[in-house]
């Protein structure tokens, strides 16, 4: 029987389940039918921040970012270009930390962007300060993914 990867939908927060050897062939949500592992970071909210970071199996990586902040806004065309390429082994996202300074707060983000790994709800790994496209790349294979 093979195995399935569970993804929450950050559009409608359904939970999908998709037979881990299709990941790459674009699943999109069996409920509002958006894309779950798009090649761009998705949009994560308030709202459903917590339920895609607790609920996805595969490994999570969000930028924290805000748009009065320089280094965010360069290294934004860097963290999409990272998101194509490590898609879809890996899923990133972004958070405005001025949409959700709560977010940020609990999670003791001291200076943006910062991105930090999830899997499965724990933090794995965090850095602080612009990267580049292949820094990015380096540092999310690098992390102690299980």
């Amino acid at each position: 029987m093979e195995e399935n990867t569970k993804i929450a939908c950050a559009n409608c927060l359904s939970v999908n389940r998709i037979p881990t050897g299709r990941l790459s062939d674009g699943p999109v949500c069996g409920k509002c039918k958006e894309r779950l592992i798009p090649s761009q970071p998705i949009e994560l909210t308030k709202q459903n921040f917590q339920p895609v970071i607790e609920t996805t199996d595969l490994p999570l990586v969000i930028d924290f970012w805000a748009s009065w902040c320089p280094p965010c806004r360069a290294m934004a065309p860097a963290f999409h270009k990272a998101s194509e390429e490590l898609s879809p082994d890996f899923l990133l996202a972004k958070l405005s930390t001025e949409e959700a300074p709560e977010i940020s707060q609990s999670l003791n983000i001291q200076g943006i962007p910062c991105l930090i790994g999830f899997q499965k709800g724990a933090e794995v790994g965090r850095q602080s300060g612009a990267m580049t496209a292949e820094q990015i790349g380096i540092w999310v294979r690098a992390l102690p993914w299980k």
